[in-house]
């Protein structure tokens, strides 16, 4: 299977004087159809990968391949175009907007890329597949941190993106509602979708294929999951 994320020597420093390495020289490859954690303590550099990762951020040396295109060689257009169409995002504080309909909310990147052929029956689609086809016209500040959860993942999914960054998608979530996001995660990565997990909990990394360690901004273990671990609706995750 092809590789979607080839990295090599990725390195992103702050400040012009005194210098921080937020990453330094981390390289790895995911390939596609793979679920993958990204699991380190708070300030170890893991939401500094993955934002360059998804093409957020630029890394100040090293070089980065995304679905085989060297993206130091695209510009900031054609970065936000790519992340429009592979990319998918799923953040812990959610990100939705406020006083909108769920509906709307799904709706925004088919908004940003201009594609309006499907537009609202796509999005109908995506919401009736996380289980929120009852919520379409509520707005986000009329449902649950769960439901807000599912509506970011279906937002992440109505550009047909191929892989899903989800940072901390359980963060801010109780036990039971945090259960039925992974599973929503895991039945995604069954389907096929590359499944990027960003995270500080040992029972959600279970559930990758892989589990990529960071700390103080370098890359110290890079394993396969011996025991991967299945989460159903209803477990207790944390």
């Amino acid at each position: 299977m092809a590789h979607i994320i080839e990295v090599e020597k990725l390195t992103r420093i702050y400040g012009d004087g005194v210098k921080t390495y937020a990453l330094h020289d981390a390289s790895f490859s995911i390939k596609e159809g793979e679920f993958v954690a990204i699991m380190g303590p708070s300030g170890s550099g893991k939401s500094t990968l993955m934002h360059i990762l998804g093409l957020l951020d630029r890394a100040t040396s090293g070089s980065y391949r995304f679905d085989g295109k060297d993206v130091s060689l695209l510009s900031d257009n054609e970065l936000a175009a790519l992340r429009n169409k592979k990319i998918g995002f799923v953040f812990q504080a959610f990100n939705l907007l406020p006083r909108t309909t769920v509906l709307k909310n799904v709706l925004l990147p088919l908004t940003y890329a201009h594609n309006r052929v499907r537009g609202s029956v796509r999005a109908q689609e995506i919401l009736e597949k996380v289980g929120l086809s009852h919520r379409l016209h509520h707005l986000t500040n009329q449902i649950s941190g769960g439901e807000k959860q599912r509506v970011a993942i279906a937002r992440a999914l109505v550009n047909d993106a191929s892989v899903i960054f989800a940072d901390e998608p359980t963060g801010n979530l109780d036990s039971k509602s945090g259960a039925q996001v992974m599973e929503l995660l895991q039945t995604l990565h069954e389907e096929g979708h590359t499944i990027i997990l960003v995270t500080h909990e040992t029972v959600t990394a279970e559930s990758a294929d892989r589990i990529i360690r960071i700390m103080d901004g370098k890359i110290v273990s890079d394993e396969k999951v011996s025991n991967k671990r299945k989460i159903h609706a209803g477990d207790v995750i944390k």
